[in-house]
């Protein structure tokens, strides 16, 4: 019972950390009151400094160690306090898998209302140089006209200009090296946000597991490109190696949003290719795909197993299918699968994946999945053998769930990328009649609190 008030908590005191919160920062307990701790680790003993307080919780940072954890360790990257990437990376790495896993069981136990059996985490097959999406902000100084790219450092947008990052790969810094000396060379100017003035506001870098081939994508804070930027495009292709393409994005919006809605090709081509599950995918400027392809790979081959161990040629919906990067992987064991996508580029990019890849059972279906399966209903079609969902974070509608339960007659393969969404459907769905045995989580995001979960769901 909470025997303290905001009031009654001082400006600093020693807390000893007991556990993670789902946003991976520590939590002390003061007589009940919960206290959130920035770069903590469970095990430490800290000196706090307490900032924001509420009613239930305050906010601090830690001033003095006074007793490290056990799983406290050195940060490899010297740039892991300042810049906002990886909250964890000062903690071993088997330490935060353990971690994971428990924020995982917490958010189960506290939203779904029991506890549920969560297994040990699949880690990650890489754990340095594993982020193959890098979308770097641009800036440049007052008086030099340097360009910055980098990080912003937690909770702001102080941009951190970074020169070596150990979670991408090493070439992503020699390409975003030469676009800030080349951009200045060319006479591109760095984005101020505060003015909304300059040119180059992003860099963004599909970059390939599979091939080593990168796609760079120069967003600029205007509605047309002038001559300065395509020589900087030019560059970027012929000087460096193992560029597929460069393209300009178009965003001049105010906006925390990083690519606009129009995106022109330069140079070369429009997309990188990665492998999952030994088929070849092409993946644009704007494509969602795991920024972790190995294990990404992981999920697919896990989904896959299941499936052709326990069915024969099924029939699989695909929903929020993005490029149907599930159905492609699970073609060859299924009767036929049906594709759901909203997004009209990443159904035109699903289309030519499928052609080179010579499959012939999938549907494409370009429309909204709620949408889709009220149609379904109606044209009494039949039910899928299995249903695939893979929702933003935000998790699914009950509305979307109630149409998977009517046009599922097996199982649904619930993957997630929060546990806080999946938890809450979880618990519809089982309100609906449904089980499941457990939650199987993999480390798609190394250092940072990010899970990715997946779940057999008996309908």
């Amino acid at each position: 019972m909470q025997t303290v008030t905001k009031k009654d908590i001082p400006d600093e005191l020693v807390v000893d950390i007991e556990k993670l919160s789902n946003l991976g920062l520590g939590i002390a307990k003061v007589d009940g009151y919960v206290i959130f701790v920035e770069n903590s680790c469970p095990g430490d003993k800290v000196l706090i400094k307490i900032g924001k307080k509420t009613k239930s919780y305050a906010n601090a940072k830690i001033k003095e160690i006074i007793e490290p954890s056990k799983d406290r360790v050195t940060p490899f990257c010297p740039l892991q306090k300042v810049c906002g990437a990886c909250q964890l990376q000062f903690i071993e790495y088997n330490a935060q898998l353990r971690l994971k896993k428990e924020i995982v069981q917490d958010t189960m136990h506290s939203i779904y209302g029991k506890d549920i059996e969560v297994k040990d985490i699949i880690q990650s097959p890489q754990v340095k140089g594993y982020r193959h999406k890098i979308q770097y902000p641009v800036s440049e100084t007052k008086d030099s006209k340097r360009i910055l790219a980098g990080y912003y450092k937690q909770g702001s947008h102080e941009l951190v200009n970074i020169k070596y990052c150990p979670i991408q790969p090493e070439y992503c810094d020699k390409i975003i090296e030469f676009i800030r000396n080349a951009a200045v060379e060319c006479g591109v100017s760095g984005y101020r946000e505060d003015l909304h003035s300059g040119e180059l506001r992003h860099v963004v870098i599909r970059t390939s597991e599979y091939n080593k081939e990168s796609l760079v994508v120069l967003v600029i804070n205007s509605s047309g490109l002038n001559n300065n930027v395509k020589k900087l495009a030019v560059r970027i292709y012929n000087e460096l190696e193992n560029i597929t393409g460069v393209c300009v994005n178009y965003n001049s919006a105010k906006t925390n949003l990083i690519l606009g809605e129009k995106t022109q090709l330069l140079e070369g081509e429009d997309f990188v290719e990665e492998k999952l599950c030994d088929r070849i995918f092409k993946i644009g400027a704007k494509t969602f795909f795991q920024v972790n392809p190995l294990s990404a790979d992981n999920i697919f081959r896990y989904v896959k197993k299941y499936i052709s161990d326990n069915f024969t040629k099924p029939y699989i919906l695909d929903a929020y299918a993005g490029i149907t990067a599930f159905g492609i992987c699970l073609a060859d064991i299924a009767e036929k699968v049906v594709s759901v996508e909203e997004v009209k580029d990443a159904v035109i990019l699903a289309d030519k994946i499928i052609k080179e890849n010579g499959i012939e059972n999938i549907e494409l279906n370009n429309t909204d999945a709620g949408k889709f399966f009220e149609r379904e209903l109606k044209t009494c079609s039949g039910k899928f053998d299995i249903t695939i969902l893979d929702p933003p974070r935000k998790g699914c509608s009950k509305e979307s769930l109630d149409y998977a339960l009517k046009l599922t007659k097996s199982k649904i393969i619930y993957v997630s990328c929060n546990p806080a969404t999946l938890a809450r459907d979880l618990k519809y769905l089982e309100e609906k009649g449904c089980s499941f045995k457990f939650v199987q989580p993999f480390d798609m995001f190394p250092h940072t609190y990010h899970i990715e979960n997946v779940v057999i769901i008996d309908v």
